[in-house]
């Protein structure tokens, strides 16, 4: 008689948590389709700027798709439920990357276009000149051409990107640009401005 109690009870718990189960699978399912749709709508920007929190967010989405598939409806909405709280974290983080880059943008690309240009005025003057002063020997000076002709080269890519509106290329391009000047300069002698060093 115990032992016939024992499976009814077990047969009733087993429908108990099947129903319960059942009864996890819309929202569930809604659950994951609007934690989709909200990264949808942020996923393009926030990509441009913080490429490995994006894809964590992807990651989080496709686990809670895989326990959905699995009919592990439980797990997919705890998961999905957790989503929407990373998906704003990842909005407000990508707008201050973008702000702060912008900024970043904005100082570059109004201080480097009066250094390349110096350095392209001092190397002018020095084709023409018969002699190199002191301290700049001919490989030195063949360098600094070489060098200021990639500066022109990643200078252009670098207002192309921000052109574009990928303002992390053109940041990162512009960086590079600031470094080769700074070397260029002091290949050349001349003073480097307090902002390249």
């Amino acid at each position: 008689m115990l032992k016939r109690w024992s499976v009814v009870s077990l047969v009733l718990l087993a429908a108990t948590l099947a129903g319960a189960c059942a009864s996890q699978k819309v929202p569930a399912e809604a659950a994951v389709k609007a934690a989709e749709q909200a990264f949808a709508a942020v996923k393009g920007e926030a990509a441009k700027y913080l490429p490995d929190q994006v894809k964590g967010v992807e990651d989080a989405i496709e686990a809670a798709k895989a326990s959905l598939a699995k009919g592990d409806y439980a797990a997919a909405l705890t998961a999905a439920q957790a989503l929407p709280a990373r998906i704003s974290e990842l909005a407000t983080a990508a707008a201050a990357k973008k702000a702060e880059l912008t900024q970043s943008w904005a100082t570059l690309s109004a201080a480097l276009p009066q250094v390349v240009q110096a350095i392209q005025s001092r190397v002018d003057i020095l084709s023409k000149s018969k002699k190199l002063p002191a301290g700049l020997d001919k490989d030195k000076f063949e360098s600094a051409k070489t060098g200021l002709a990639a500066i022109t080269q990643t200078w252009t890519e670098a207002t192309t990107a921000a052109g574009a509106g990928n303002v992390s290329d053109a940041v990162a391009k512009a960086n590079t640009v600031k470094a080769k000047a700074a070397e260029v300069l002091g290949l050349l002698g001349m003073p480097v401005p307090a902002g390249l060093k």
